[in-house]
């Protein structure tokens, strides 16, 4: 990810610091650009000045070089725009920078902002992540390990197959510590485009959030706290609209559920744009009982991932196993009940907390040792500079 572009020269150390992470931000004039209007130049800096775990008020008045009370309030502000977020631990207050993505881009859209060109913002995060090939979608969708699993719905599950329960997106909620919902970013970003979702799925209250990131996510307005039942109406909710249900690639305490449509979803729009695996699949498949079928055309429709294809000359549809998310959306559109879910040959291999699939994803882009390295030489530094 080397530094070609002339502009905002200012962004450079930001855009080093943000690519430290396991899914990076491809420098280019529209990556810029958005960083330009979401960071001002001195917010810039002192996101730069992040070190890659938590840091408390203190060791990031070090890294910057400025008072504590006057970072404080900087501090603030940028967790208002999900920039850092804030995480309290019994009287200390640990801060932490977020990624790019799946980060601050997201968060962006996850208000009604009247600080930042709303429009303009949503123009470019789009051309950033479709137009400029290859780019960030290969940083993105480029690893065996991905960021995001889907889920399948538990009632279409086969009898003859147990899910566990980091694979039942109603046990995830759950088990949750604390729950909260709000604005589909996707959505939300594509109205600013002046789209609107073909399904007509909602907007408001859809995504869910699970956890720590939860309470800062309510904390600071991006989201509102629900309880469990509510939660629970959510995932009920986005199974009328028949939308994928999308959690964190692990199986200790996953932080979101997103509910995703074909048109809007930037998960989805990856699958359909060249990259079958940019979202790990759940143990199953989509099947169609092509003697029942009469190729009706709703799955086509319905399937968010855009997997079922007619086979016109033998009259039926059929699904693309290299594709297919396993999550059954589809299934309750068939008027025939040609659709059902059945075992997948080989069941995917979940990393089982965060760190574990950071690691994994370091590992196969190469990035691993030069990441520890680089990280041992700062705090080495920092231990100098005491």
């Amino acid at each position: 990810m080397g530094h070609l572009i002339s502009g905002k020269s200012h962004l450079v150390p930001l855009i080093d610091r943000l690519n430290r992470y396991p899914v990076g931000l491809v420098d280019n004039e529209k990556l810029r650009e958005i960083l330009a209007l979401l960071f001002s130049e001195e917010e810039a800096s002192i996101a730069a000045s992040f070190p890659l775990s938590e840091a408390t008020l203190d060791e990031l008045s070090t890294a910057t070089g400025i008072g504590t009370v006057e970072l404080l309030p900087k501090l603030e502000r940028m967790a208002d725009k999900g920039l850092v977020a804030d995480m309290p631990c019994g009287d200390t207050i640990y801060w932490l920078l977020m990624p790019g993505l799946i980060g601050f881009f997201e968060f962006t859209f996850m208000k009604k902002r009247t600080d930042i060109p709303m429009a303009e913002v949503a123009r470019l995060m789009h051309d950033y992540l479709h137009e400029i090939r290859p780019g960030q979608a290969e940083e993105f969708f480029g690893s065996p390990t991905q960021l995001t699993r889907a889920l399948a719905y538990e009632d279409k599950v086969p009898v003859s197959s147990a899910i566990t329960s980091w694979e039942d997106a109603r046990r995830i909620v759950s088990e949750a510590e604390f729950g909260a919902a709000g604005m589909c970013f996707c959505r939300h970003q594509r109205e600013h485009l002046g789209e609107t979702c073909a399904k007509g799925a909602p907007v408001e209250g859809i995504c869910i959030a699970l956890g720590k990131g939860a309470r800062f996510l309510a904390r600071r307005g991006f989201m509102e706290e629900k309880s469990t039942e509510e939660l629970l109406a959510i995932l009920d909710t986005a199974r009328s609209y028949n939308l994928t249900h999308v959690t964190d690639n692990i199986r200790e305490q996953p932080s979101f559920i997103c509910n995703c449509c074909s048109c809007c979803c930037e998960l989805m729009a990856g699958i359909q744009s060249g990259f079958p695996d940019g979202v790990a699949k759940t143990p199953f498949l989509a099947e169609v009982n092509e003697e029942a079928c009469t190729l009706c055309g709703k799955c086509f429709k319905t399937c968010n991932a855009a997997c079922i294809d007619p086979v016109k000359v033998e009259h039926t549809a059929r699904v693309d196993k290299a594709v297919c998310l396993g999550c059954g959306a589809c299934i309750d559109v068939c008027p025939e009940h040609a659709l059902s879910l059945v075992a997948r040959p080989q069941k995917p291999k979940v990393p089982k907390n965060k760190g574990l699939m950071f690691t994994r994803i370091l590992k196969e882009k190469g990035r691993l040792m030069p990441m520890v390295a680089a990280e041992v030489k700062k705090n080495v530094r920092r231990l100098v500079k005491k």
